[in-house]
């Protein structure tokens, strides 16, 4: 029997009405699908996630251990582990990304901040996988191995390597000095839905227990949107303060803090560069690409700040006739 067939009997049978209409919703970067059942009383989600390739556990725990520090995770309602199956209450259509505009961001985002803070203030070491230096390290690696390598075709000098393992250190450094707390990892325009209350929060199954910045960096230095760099530069400060009245762990000195974030941002730009090249030349996802110019845009401007990051920079620099190659103006 097709899978789709199997998801559509187990539907079925977990819906508290007669399933009147089964249709796809979102698929994501992942083996992961997403299905919209309609009844007459309402609609649902169904998550689809193939056990030879997702791990459901995972996203009912982080579900279940967000919801109970106050953020609006979808409800689980019914759960087929052996074939992948879940279904989830539905929080719409409308993500950040839809509803953000200069009239409503400040809202919008004044509530992610809150759901955030809600969040990390419920964070515990042992309870999700350690965001570690192996982690942090194999991520950064993805930026040379899909991004350097196979998308631009480029190979390293000896020197430039031993730049590059000089930089990911001083990258690494800073990232485990900084407080932890629970980190979702995508937290973005994309995953973060218009609900009551809100924000919806979606595609968890990843977070992990590490740096306290890497969250408000995924949101402000998000791959999907720019705003002004004054604007996000006040948005991180109401986080900041917001942060220090709920006791969270951040410096005292904002000015600390937004060092933290930028080279956060600089772990996550370089990493997501690799993620993308990777969705491209090995998943046959061509859809992100147009989302790398912006990226790079956040990794060079970091990268302009630090005295430290001024070698990376200068390979950034000498790339720029390869970007041009591949169809990328910045």
């Amino acid at each position: 029997m097709e899978r789709t067939e199997r998801l559509r009997q187990w539907v079925e049978s977990a819906l508290p009405a007669p399933l009147v209409a089964l249709e796809v919703a979102s698929a994501d970067a992942s083996f992961r699908r997403y299905f919209r059942a309609r009844t007459a009383s309402g609609s649902y989600i169904v998550m689809d996630a193939p056990p030879s390739h997702e791990d459901c556990r995972p996203y009912i725990h982080i579900a279940r251990l967000f919801r109970a520090a106050g953020a609006n995770t979808p409800e689980i309602l019914a759960e087929n582990l052996a074939e992948g199956f879940l279904l989830l209450s539905d929080f719409g259509d409308t993500t950040y990304m839809a509803a953000l505009n200069e009239q409503t961001a400040d809202g919008l985002y004044r509530d992610a901040n809150a759901a955030l803070i809600r969040i990390q203030a419920a964070s515990r070491p042992g309870e999700l996988p350690d965001y570690d230096e192996a982690l942090l390290a194999r991520e950064l690696h993805l930026f040379p191995e899909w991004y350097l390598a196979k998308h631009l075709k480029l190979e390293l000098s000896a020197e430039q390597r031993a730049m590059l393992d000089g930089t990911f250190r001083a990258i690494l450094d800073n990232n485990l000095a900084q407080a932890k707390v629970y980190v979702h990892r995508d937290w973005h325009s994309r995953n973060l839905m218009v609900t009551e209350p809100n924000p919806g929060v979606l595609d968890f199954q990843d977070a992990v227990y590490g740096p306290i910045t890497y969250d408000l960096v995924s949101i402000y230095k998000d791959a999907y949107i720019k705003w002004d760099e004054a604007q996000v530069l006040d948005w991180t400060i109401r986080y900041w303060e917001a942060a220090r009245k709920a006791g969270l762990p951040v410096p005292a000195d904002f000015a600390d803090f937004y060092r933290d974030f930028e080279w956060m941002g600089v772990q996550r730009h370089i990493k997501v560069l690799g993620i993308f090249a990777r969705l491209y030349h090995r998943d046959g996802k061509a859809g992100y690409l147009k989302d790398m110019p912006l990226v790079m845009h956040y990794l060079r401007r970091a990268c302009e700040r630090y005295n430290a990051l001024a070698p990376l920079l200068r390979l950034l620099d000498a790339l720029e006739g390869r970007q041009a190659e591949v169809g990328y103006t910045f």
